[in-house]
């Protein structure tokens, strides 16, 4: 279980230099020299990014800078490897739909990259107590990558054959994986699968879901996980329980190096996504991202009662695809990926 840690408010920006920056591209940016960050919130009066040290403490940024409400602003020593997250001041009344609670550590809906786990802490679920130390972080990662001269397939749909896996599941307990890669995205890219895979003449493997999501607590206290993935928050970002790795942000890397290992045998990648809902959930679910960020703007709210979510799916929310962020954030991590 994660420890509670200590939050400095520091207004001054410490050791940390402050420019401008841009509010475009959304998320955290590394650009070989520094980081520039940028959260959409069309709610907040005023927002903080909060960059977490190796012991848990918190300095909080205020993001001075909004441009179509997009809070911005560039780190020139903020490098890959940096926990960060968000907290966002604005009003909260639940019966209007407005949830903004600035006790709450938020989670970039951009982040590339997360560690850490959810506790199930009731701070996750009651407004006013700290989350920070009982929630995941957002990760900086390093963009560059050497793709050497990688290229996707594009076979004809009518000469592909298409199998569906699971990056656990297939990887688990296969004696021909090493024992450290197993369920991992390099235990996928081992040469024994791919040469498996290739027996039977597949063309292309589909990933069932490799979003990051999070697990269900009514399953955790049952003693069960969420095997399958379908309850995604961070639309950009491999679930960082399938990366063998053990440092911050190194699962894009690896992910990545999967990618280019199915690519150079001749074998496409096709992801299973889920863009219906997100794992925040109902009213009574955790606030740890969008919830917190942009109530309405993300979500589809229930009309003459927005302190309830509509929920098509059984999932206990619905994202918001009519509102023109919501939707961006969509075709963003399409494109992404």
């Amino acid at each position: 279980m994660n420890q509670p840690v200590t939050s400095t408010d520091d207004t001054e920006n410490g050791p940390f230099g402050v420019w401008p920056g841009s509010p475009y591209p959304l998320g955290a940016n590394y650009d070989g020299a520094g980081t520039n960050f940028a959260l959409f919130s069309e709610v907040a009066e005023r927002v903080e990014l909060c960059l977490v040290a190796k012991d848990g403490t918190e300095t909080r940024i205020p993001l001075e800078e909004v441009d179509s409400y997009v809070w911005h602003a560039y780190l020139p020593t903020v490098a890959p490897g940096q926990r960060y997250g968000y907290r966002v001041y604005g009003p909260y009344d639940p019966s209007q739909g407005l949830r903004c609670d600035p006790s709450k550590f938020l989670l970039d809906p951009y982040g590339k990259a997360f560690a850490g786990e959810f506790d199930g802490h009731e701070s996750l679920h009651t407004y006013g107590l700290d989350s920070l130390g009982h929630t995941m972080s957002t990760v900086v990662i390093n963009p560059f990558f050497d793709w050497a001269s990688d290229r996707a397939p594009k076979r004809p749909y009518h000469e592909t054959i298409i199998y569906e896996a699971h990056v656990k599941g297939m990887t688990a307990t296969h004696p021909g994986v090493p024992e450290e890669l197993r369920g991992t995205y390099a235990g996928l890219a081992h040469p024994v699968i791919i040469e498996h895979l290739k027996t039977l003449g597949v063309t292309a493997i589909e990933l069932m879901p490799v979003h990051q999501f999070m697990q269900d607590q009514l399953l955790l206290d049952k003693g069960l996980r969420n095997y399958w993935g379908y309850n995604t928050f961070g639309f950009f970002a491999p679930h960082a329980e399938y990366s063998s790795a053990h440092k911050p942000g190194a699962t894009v890397s690896e992910f990545k190096a999967m990618v280019r290992a199915f690519h150079e045998e001749g074998i496409e990648v096709i992801l299973d996504v889920v863009y219906n809902h997100t794992a925040e959930g109902n009213h009574l679910g955790p606030t740890i991202s969008f919830r917190g960020i942009d109530n309405a703007a993300y979500y589809r709210l229930v009309d003459g009662d927005p302190e309830h979510y509509m929920d098509y799916t059984g999932t206990g929310n619905s994202l918001n695809a009519r509102h023109p962020h919501t939707l961006q954030l969509i075709m963003d991590s399409l494109r992404y990926w």
